[in-house]
Order: C-alpha cells, then sequence, then structure tokens
C-alpha cells in the first residue's frame, strides 16, 4: 500500500514538473477568467471535487490498528490532506496553463489526457495509461483496508451483519467484509460509467462527510467531560463551515438530479440514486438496532 501510494504521488508531482519546465502554455491563462458561473453549477460541480479529497478521513476507520493513535491519526490526517490539495491545486494549475480556463469545459473525455497529450504527445497514453493504473491500483488497496473496518465496526457493535465482524484465523483481518465490498465495488462498476458513479458515491461522501463533522457538536453536548487528545482546530467556527458547505453542496445535487428530472418527467440523476440506497439502508439500520436492544 505505501509503495503504491508513493508511486502515485511521485508519477503526478513528476508530470507537474514536467509540464511546467517542457509544455506549452502560457502563464497568462492563469489570470483570465471563464465568465460568471451559476450557484448550482459549481455547488454541483464540487462533488467531484469532494471525491478527491475523500480519503482525507480513512485514516481514522484503522485507529484501532495505528500506534499511539491519539498521535498519529491526527498526523495521518493532516499530512495526507495537505498533499491532496497541494497536489491537486498544482495539477489544476497545469491545466489552466496549457488550456484556458474558458476551453476546459468543453474538452472531450479525460482533461488529464488532453493536457498528457499536448505535452508530450503521441506517447502520452502510453505513460498516462501507467499512471492510471497506478494510481486506481492505490487507491483500490487504500480503500480495501480503510472501508471494511467500517462494517466490522458496525457488526461488533451490533448494527450489521454478525459475519462481517468475522476476523481471519490466519491474516486477522476482516475477510467477510473486504469479500463483501468487492461484490458490491464490482456491481457498481457494471452498473454505470465513470462520471456517473464519481457523482453517485460523491454525493455519499459529502452527506457523511457533513453528518461525521456535525457529530462533533452533538459529541461535545453529549461527552463534554470526555477525555479529547486532540481538539479540533478553530471549534466551532471551521468545523461550522464545513457542515454548511456539505450542506449547500447536497442541496445542490439533490435539485439537480431530483427535484428538476421529477418536474420534467426525465429520468432521475445520479445523485437521487444515492439518496435511494441510503434510505434503503435505513429501515435495516432501525432492525439492527431493535435487536440491539433486545
Amino acid at each position: 500500500g505505501n509503495v503504491l501510494a508513493g508511486l502515485k504521488v511521485s508519477a503526478l508531482l513528476l508530470f507537474i514538473a514536467l509540464g511546467f519546465a517542457f509544455g506549452t502554455g502560457s502563464m497568462e491563462n492563469l489570470g483570465r477568467a471563464a465568465g460568471p458561473v451559476a450557484a448550482g453549477s459549481w455547488l454541483f460541480a464540487l462533488i467531484p471535487v469532494m471525491f478527491t479529497y475523500a480519503g482525507w478521513n480513512a485514516a481514522s476507520y484503522m485507529a484501532e490498528e495505528i500506534r499511539d493513535p491519539g498521535r498519529n491519526v491526527p498526523r495521518a490526517l493532516a499530512l495526507g490532506t495537505g498533499a491532496v490539495i497541494l497536489i491537486y491545486l498544482l495539477l489544476n494549475l497545469l491545466y489552466i496553463y496549457v488550456v484556458p480556463v474558458g476551453e476546459l469545459a468543453s474538452v472531450p473525455g479525460s482533461v488529464l489526457d488532453v493536457i498528457a497529450d499536448r505535452l508530450l504527445g503521441e506517447r502520452a497514453g502510453h505513460i498516462m495509461g501507467v499512471v492510471s493504473i497506478i494510481s486506481l491500483a492505490a487507491s483500490i488497496s487504500a480503500m480495501t483496508f480503510a472501508g471494511p473496518r467500517v462494517y466490522y465496526a458496525m457488526a461488533r457493535d451490533g448494527l450489521f451483519f454478525r459475519s462481517a465482524a468475522k476476523v481471519h484465523p490466519r491474516y486477522k483481518t476482516p475477510a467477510a467484509s473486504i469479500v463483501a465490498q468487492g461484490v458490491w465495488s464490482t456491481l457498481l462498476v457494471m452498473s454505470g460509467g465513470a462520471t456517473a458513479l464519481t457523482t453517485y458515491t460523491g454525493f455519499a461522501v459529502v452527506l457523511f462527510s457533513g453528518v461525521a463533522a456535525a457529530a462533533l457538536f452533538v459529541l461535545r453536548v453529549r461527552e463534554p467531560d470526555a477525555p479529547r487528545p486532540y481538539r479540533t482546530m478553530g471549534y466551532p467556527v471551521i468545523p461550522a463551515i464545513f457542515v454548511l458547505a456539505s450542506l449547500a453542496i447536497v442541496v445542490s445535487a439533490l435539485w439537480t438530479d431530483l427535484v428538476v428530472p421529477f418536474q420534467a418527467g426525465t429520468p432521475l440523476g445520479p445523485s437521487a440514486a444515492g439518496l435511494l440506497v441510503i434510505a434503503l439502508g435505513l429501515p435495516l439500520y432501525f432492525a439492527f438496532r431493535i435487536r440491539q436492544k433486545a
């Protein structure tokens, strides 16, 4: 996992460095405005942006398996988020350096592929293919570690199927949860294209990230004397801004993918599908809560 993550970061940083050093572009592009954008459009566009940052909280899923979590988990979250911010901003600066912001919206297919083609020529496809494979492998590896730990913790607390809490006798991993996540991920990949899946899963990421941040306020009230080895920077202003921003993005996505299509009689969008799947899980959750109290 560390090797793949290191290769992914190194490949992206190398691409950025080569792009600015040898690519054909103009720094004047960075100062050009693309014109006015409707609030609903840029809020909806923030879903894939938030999806890019989706791993910022993954280290907390594995806190029980980390040495000195009170010290190392906040450090991992801060360093990981900082690295993603740096790479994300540099990549977008490179995009605008090569292609004026007004033209980016009309770029067909992957922006990264178009930028690579302009910077590296005919070999760009082969190079970016390797980078994409490394990037996907690193993401799969990370979520194979992090995701199943959520199902494991839920099952251990009596809020999910007991089989999800089973630990492999040899590898000491939540094997059943890993297999279940693999099956579900395969079904998602077979159900739609990359853009739809990004919006579908990105909607859930934004929703639950906002809920997680809102839980901070609830826990401060319910458990005011609980030990807190780490205190949130800028509390309560920064968490409140994050919660409000998440709420605005979720409402905008539902308006675009649920309300507008419903009024027009057209098919619902991927955000609506994500909300439906989440809603279908609520009866299951309450059933486990009832069984837990019985």
